[in-house]
């Protein structure tokens, strides 16, 4: 009898091929997972969200005869430890695009009092938004700005409070700045 020609002997052939093309498949499905996880792990060691406060306390801040920098003390999240509330700058950790937010608030003290609710968004020194406020027909004045702008890794993100603007704050955190990554670009 032809070994090439038996039933038993083809069927063994088909199995070790069989079995050579699966293992093949699974090695390669191993690599891909592999790959996913790296890029899983790339993705949330990138992950980028701040979201900060003037403060948790009744307080002013301003009105100066230079413009002065904002630090933003209560720290709701900081994922990524991009924010640093020491000297209220935020430093992109990688290239994309990122959605800032920024809320000023004022409280003139009463009704008819000169009233400068405002500040400077600005990305490694130069303005990009300035939510501004300023009348005197209420007693109390605020603005928001929100934008999405592209950013490179190591981007200063700050907020500075120009000459004769105040800002006041409680703890209902009514002066807010917000960011966070949207997607990567490099």
């Amino acid at each position: 009898m032809d070994q090439s020609s038996c039933g038993c002997c083809l069927m063994q052939k088909q199995m070790w091929k069989m079995e050579e093309y699966f293992n093949m498949s699974l090695n390669e499905l191993q690599k891909n997972l592999q790959k996913a996880e790296n890029k899983l792990n790339q993705v949330r060691a990138s992950r980028s969200a701040f979201s900060v406060a003037l403060t948790n306390d009744r307080w002013c801040l301003g009105p100066f005869r230079d413009d002065r920098p904002v630090v933003y003390k209560h720290v709701f999240i900081n994922l990524g430890e991009g924010y640093n509330a020491t000297t209220g700058v935020f430093t992109t950790p990688r290239s994309g695009v990122y959605s800032l937010a920024l809320t000023v608030y004022s409280d003139s003290g009463a009704p008819g009092n000169s009233l400068d609710a405002c500040a400077s968004l600005k990305v490694n020194g130069r303005q990009v938004a300035g939510p501004t406020d300023r009348n005197m027909q209420d007693q109390e004045d605020s603005g928001t700005v929100v934008l999405a702008i592209q950013l490179q890794a190591g981007d200063q993100v700050s907020v500075v409070l120009p000459v004769g603007c105040f800002l006041c704050d409680n703890p209902s955190h009514l002066n807010t700045l917000t960011g966070f990554l949207l997607y990567a670009t490099d």
